[in-house]
């Protein structure tokens, strides 16, 4: 994995990275990422010149990466350097995966590896984004987009969220869950949810819906809907719905089907490969449904998610190796 550094990258963002995909984690015990940090000169000034980075590696180190996250800038207005774009432009060809946190979309933008694809970028520069690259299907209201192997996330602590998406698709979710505890970050959101939500502050301040999250999620494998959501919260089903868009931007149904998608993972990469038993648990009813929110959710079947993620085989005794003696009884 390379992450190209650029003069006026934000910190915030690159820090992201390296803590995501830069920092060992021996207790996962799976190898990680190998990330390279590069830049097209030896000593890059950061944004309003907070420090400059030094001893990275150059631009060729994006030429073996499997995955290379681009540069952003707060300032947008001014494009990133020509190497740069030289440096997108080949991974891309070569069909690297491209990755772009918050403005780093106009870098991808800038390269032309964005032209037809959908895309999103932070929402205070989208009329700005969408003036410049008019060929790009930009989403101002998203907090990260896949289109192939391009993704994209709005604003700066989307990252976080499309990050760990990365590690989902790369790892399992019950991997990216592990990282996401180590950072004291909640589970991630789901790239569809709404970027920036306008949020009064309520003369009474409204209960949380911690409580009837909380409840919900020990009883996934049972027929949930609005109703005994709304019931469990003692609200009615419309005030429900306003405060699961106020609070999470999203739907009751929809945050529902996610957690249930998210059950689904983790029994399968804890070793469960009874379709139907893993359909059933999770609440998603039947093998088929289980089947198709799957492959929307991941790009992947459950056949093909169980052999991605799910338990690796004992390896076979070595050679010549004798069977332990069998234990007497008692």
């Amino acid at each position: 994995m390379a992450l190209i550094v650029d003069e006026g990258s934000n910190p915030f963002e690159l820090g992201i990275a390296t803590e995501l995909f830069g920092l060992r984690r021996p207790e996962l015990d799976r190898p990680w990422y190998e990330l390279t940090l590069c830049a097209a000169d030896p000593a890059v000034p950061m944004h309003l010149g907070l420090f400059t980075m030094t001893g990275v590696a150059g631009l060729d180190a994006v030429e073996h990466a499997d995955t290379v996250i681009v540069p952003n800038r707060p300032d947008p207005e001014h494009g990133p350097s020509p190497s740069v774009l030289d440096a997108v432009r080949l991974a891309a060809a070569r069909g690297a995966r491209l990755v772009s946190f918050c403005t780093g979309a106009f870098t991808l933008a800038a390269a032309g590896v964005l032209d037809g694809r959908r895309a999103t970028t932070h929402w205070r520069w989208a009329d700005l984004f969408a003036a410049r690259f008019p060929a790009v299907r930009l989403d101002p209201d998203v907090l990260f987009v896949r289109d192939g192997d391009v993704f994209t996330a709005a604003g700066s602590a989307a990252a976080l969220d499309l990050g760990l998406h990365l590690i989902t698709l790369d790892h399992g979710s019950e991997v990216a869950n592990a990282v996401g505890r180590r950072l004291v970050f909640p589970g991630h959101r789901d790239g569809g949810q709404r970027q920036f939500i306008e949020r009064p502050v309520p003369a009474v301040r409204d209960e949380s819906l911690a409580p009837v999250l909380a409840w919900a999620r020990e009883r996934l494998d049972r027929p949930l809907g609005i109703a005994e959501l709304a019931a469990y919260a003692g609200v009615s089903a419309a005030t429900l719905h306003r405060r699961f868009r106020a609070e999470l931007g999203t739907t009751p149904l929809a945050w529902l089907t996610g957690e249930r998608v998210a059950l689904a993972c983790r029994l399968i990469e804890r070793g469960e490969a009874r379709m139907e038993v893993v359909a059933r648990l999770s609440g998603l009813g039947t093998a088929s449904n289980l089947r198709t929110r799957l492959h929307r959710a991941t790009g992947l079947t459950p056949t093909r998610y169980r052999e991605r993620f799910g338990p690796r085989p004992a390896p076979p005794p070595s050679a010549g190796a004798r069977p332990a003696p069998p234990r007497p009884p008692g």
